[in-house]
Parts: structure tokens; C-alpha cells; sequence
């Protein structure tokens, strides 16, 4: 049987350039880790302080969301409504409250931890905290997202 991580991983819609998601850790009914390592040639490091680069925050938003929320609806998707393909249902980031502590700088791993706070109406609410290689908090907050059918 696949690991349920590289499953929900495989299901994620992203192209390869623009997924920010390596790792499932761990998953369950209450929430979901997953780690990331920004990669040192990674585009926007040319650009975003080429004499320091640090991560965008909102590269690192998105970083949140795609474990966080995507990641994590996919996994309610398959678990409680059974669904394997995912060709008409697109999740979809809806908003987020974020605070920043710490930056990230190219080649540092991030893992995130989110915790469901609620999903109903197609709508999932997580509390989501990202932490560095030292386990310092460099982000947290609220993120939101729905499930869009075609």
C-alpha cells in the first residue's frame, strides 16, 4: 500500500517549480505536518534581496497553505468521502492571518504543523505554525480554503 504522504503529495496540482511541499510527516483528523527545504536556486532568490536573499513571506504563506490546507483537504477528501479522483475538485486558499518572527533563508528546511480548527460547507479552517531547522517559530496563524468542483 502507497504511504499516505507520497499519495496526497501525487495528488497535489501544483507544477514542479511552484510546489513547496516534500514531506507528509504525519496525518490525521486533527491536523497534518509537513516539512519543505527552500532550495538555493530557487527563482525568486535572484530578486528578493539579491545581497541577502531571505524567503518571501509570501512564498512562505504559500508554503503554509499548500501543507497546511491543500494537503490537508485532499486527506479529509480521501478519507472521509472516499474520493481518489481528483480531476473536478480543485481546493482552493481562501485567506489567512499570519504573523512573521524569523526569516527563512535559502536552503533552510521549514516544517509546518497545522491543526484543524473546523471544516464544514466545504470550508476547512486550520491554525498553522512553521518552524526552522532549530524548531523557532518563523510564521504562524489562521488559513482558510474551500473545495471548488468542475
Amino acid at each position: 500500500m502507497m504511504d499516505i504522504g507520497k499519495k496526497i503529495i501525487d495528488k497535489l496540482y501544483y507544477g514542479p517549480s511552484f510546489t513547496f511541499v516534500d514531506e507528509i510527516i504525519k496525518v490525521d483528523d486533527e491536523g497534518i505536518v509537513g516539512s519543505y527545504t527552500f532550495k538555493e536556486n530557487e527563482s525568486f532568490y535572484e530578486s528578493h534581496f539579491p545581497d541577502m536573499p531571505v524567503t518571501p513571506g509570501v512564498i512562505m504563506i504559500e508554503s503554509l497553505g499548500q501543507i497546511g490546507v491543500v494537503c490537508y483537504f485532499i486527506y479529509i477528501m480521501m478519507t472521509e468521502n472516499g474520493i481518489e479522483d481528483f480531476s473536478n475538485i480543485k481546493p482552493a486558499f481562501t485567506s489567512c492571518e499570519i504573523d512573521f518572527f524569523k526569516p527563512v533563508f535559502p536552503g533552510e528546511k521549514v516544517t509546518v504543523k497545522s491543526r484543524k480548527i473546523y471544516f464544514r460547507l466545504k470550508k476547512l479552517k486550520c491554525y498553522a505554525e512553521m518552524t526552522n531547522n532549530k524548531g523557532e517559530i518563523v510564521c504562524k496563524g489562521h488559513l482558510s480554503g474551500i473545495y471548488l468542483e468542475s
